[in-house]
């Protein structure tokens, strides 16, 4: 708690504050940096290597797993029939649909037979929900004529910049006028029992543009967009907030506070701004592994906080200390008024689990820690000083530890970014693949003949459906949601092919025995990387 602890010899002599500067420069914004700087750049460097480990495990398991379902009489590729029951062990809940669909995604080469080259693919083209593509552009398209012509200008003007910047304006005088409120308030009660106007005006305004996004988009179409689901997820909030401000419901005031989430609308501006907030919503599901850590981490300090500090620190017991005034309880009786003088770090306590994890969570964040530490030594012992430095030491360490994991993640989407100017790839990746009558035709009698009679009624299903609209084929889209792995195969795409030929050759020479595999292999780029796959903007 800088200045406190340099005020007494400041008093003394001036000069001596030289020290106390020299010493804050080098340690706080000198080693305490460079530190970051060390755990960063060896955080980076394992993140690397363990993609690189498991980019490799994944082609050996892949070239395992060629060789295992190659047949002497084909030995240049894998039967359709062999990549089912691969896929019936690997995905067993995978439908005979989909089972087909995958398999022609990875058959690039147009053969029956599908090659080491495209089988590299697997594990981006496995992980595709497929579903038919509609007939129809619209929702609204086989509506009369009149009804097709409104809704039809409701679309044009949803997706017209003119719509959009209207709501980011109408968004940020929200934003403004929440401020004025905030300053307007008396008494500084912030629920008043009123429901303000400017509340039922902006509320009216986000379901007019609701109601318009959903009929103009359709409900289908409208829901797909994260941005979407967030929206009518604040407004939906709002207009709770509205009712229980309306109803007198005080429990569930609380939501009128979700307000102001409408401001990240703005974020939509900017791209860079987008990439901040993406980069915080990738790293959600990510850090729950480091949040366990640290609770693990506290847990453990916690327990030997109260076998060691259990009912050490209650009120007025650190008279004798430096800090007893904050530990302090006493009633004064000035007139006909009794005054409470009470310090509250003696709630800062190790009497049981709860107590201990807030307590620690104070010292992580070095909040007048030393008030804490000189409480409890005051009570025990000057040993107990070790068991706040360990704790200290080891926080700098896991909080460096997570600032480097939140730096790599940004600074690696942002390099993406870069790399990629030209390119969104905020909505996944949707590959699409035509299959004919024909062909659903051949792969039901090849059910049929193995006796799988589940499997050829799923598939009878397109049969019937193009028989329906009269179609000689059918049209099917391949999504799922682009991740970390897919964003490093395209940042690291050169010393990828250096890692895959280095590969070979250690196979090589661990197997001189066994033929190599083709040297056009070792260059493959993934699926998602190629000019058939396409990302939707």
């Amino acid at each position: 708690s800088f200045p406190d602890v340099m005020m007494p010899s400041y008093a003394r002599n001036p000069w001596s504050c030289v020290f106390f500067i020299v010493y804050l420069s080098i340690e706080l914004y000198f080693i305490m940096n460079l530190l970051l700087a060390v755990v960063f750049d060896t955080f980076n460097d394992i993140e690397k290597r363990k993609f690189k480990s498991l980019l490799l495990h994944k082609r050996t398991a892949i070239q395992h797993a060629y060789r295992l379902l190659i047949t002497k009489q084909r030995p240049s590729g894998i039967s359709f029939k062999h990549f089912e029951g691969l896929l019936r062990f690997y995905k067993p809940r995978m439908c005979a649909r989909e089972r087909y669909l995958t398999f022609k995604a990875l058959n690039q080469s147009h053969t029956p037979l599908v090659s080491l080259k495209d089988f590299y693919n697997f594990y981006e083209v496995v992980g595709l929900k497929w579903k038919a593509k509609r007939n129809r552009e619209h929702w609204f398209d086989d509506l009369p004529r009149t009804a097709f012509l409104i809704f039809k200008g409701i679309n044009i003007l949803v997706k017209s910049r003119v719509f959009q910047y209207t709501m980011y304006t109408v968004v940020a005088v929200n934003g403004i006028w929440i401020l004025v409120e905030t300053f307007m308030l008396q008494g500084g009660n912030f629920f008043s029992r009123n429901v303000p106007w400017s509340y039922i005006v902006f509320l009216t305004i986000y379901g007019v543009e609701l109601l318009l996004k959903t009929t103009g988009l359709g409900p289908v179409e409208y829901l797909s967009s994260g941005w979407n689901l967030f929206d009518f997820s604040v407004t939906l909030f709002a207009f709770l907030g509205l009712m229980a401000l309306a109803f007198n419901m005080e429990p569930f005031y609380f939501i009128v506070v979700l307000r102001p989430l409408q401001l990240l609308r703005l974020f939509k501006l900017k791209k860079r701004y987008r990439n901040v907030l993406d980069t915080m919503f990738e790293l959600f599901p990510r850090m729950a592994s480091l949040g366990l850590t640290l609770l693990i981490f506290y847990y453990c300090f916690a327990i030997v906080g109260m076998e060691f500090f259990a009912g050490v620190v209650y009120p007025n017991c650190c008279n004798t200390s430096t800090v007893a005034d904050s530990y302090r309880w006493v009633n004064h009786t000035i007139g006909n008024k009794t005054v409470v003088e009470e310090g509250y770090y003696y709630l800062n306590n190790f009497d049981n689990i709860l107590n201990s994890f807030v307590t620690l969570f104070e010292l992580t964040v070095v909040n007048d820690w030393y008030i804490i530490m000189e409480g409890v030594t005051s009570q025990t012992t000057h040993w107990s000083r070790l068991y706040f430095m360990i704790f200290y030491i080891v926080t700098m360490v896991v909080m460096t530890i997570i600032v480097a994991f939140i730096l790599d993640a940004f600074v690696f989407r942002m390099n993406y970014t870069r790399k990629n100017q030209d390119s969104e790839e905020d909505n996944g990746i949707v590959l699409e693949k035509e299959i004919s009558k024909e062909e659903v035709v051949g792969i039901i009698e090849l059910y049929k003949r193995s006796s799988a009679a589940t499997e050829a009624a799923q598939l009878q299903k397109i049969v019937l459906q193009m028989d329906k609209y009269g179609q000689m084929s059918t049209v099917f889209l391949g999504r799922r949601s682009r991740t970390k792995s897919d964003l490093s195969m395209k940042m690291y795409e050169e010393e990828i092919q250096e890692w895959y030929e280095e590969h070979s050759r250690k196979e090589e020479s661990q197997t001189p025995l066994q033929e190599p595999a083709p040297a056009s292999n070792s260059a493959v780029k993934p699926l998602s990387l190629r000019q058939r796959s396409q990302t939707v903007i």
